[in-house]
């Protein structure tokens, strides 16, 4: 299963991408070993997390996200479509989410 995910940063930008495990992208990305986008900015905490994707249509809806305004990311972060409260709570992600929040 892949997934698609939204990190709120440090310069308080939005940073968009897919995983199929997303607490070892979380940590890439909080030591420096992740995307480019982190070397200037740290990631703060993933606040939007889909589910049931597979690698494809993970990365089609990346793409369709990345289009998307401040605003509307910030709508879609507040919709149901959000599951990272499903997908975290107490599993093991949900320490890599805590840890750098």
């Amino acid at each position: 299963m892949w997934f698609v995910y939204i990190i709120l940063c440090s310069d308080d930008t939005l940073y968009t991408g897919i995983t199929n495990d997303v607490r070892r992208r979380f940590e890439q990305h909080a030591s420096g070993r992740g995307a480019k986008y982190f070397y200037g900015r740290r990631p703060q905490r993933i606040v939007y997390l889909e589910s049931g994707h597979d690698r494809s249509s993970a990365t089609q809806r990346e793409l369709r996200l990345k289009k998307l305004n401040r605003q509307q990311k910030t709508l879609l972060i507040a919709s149901d479509c959000n599951r990272i409260d499903d997908l975290l709570i107490g599993s093991t992600a949900q320490q890599a989410v805590e840890d750098h929040a």
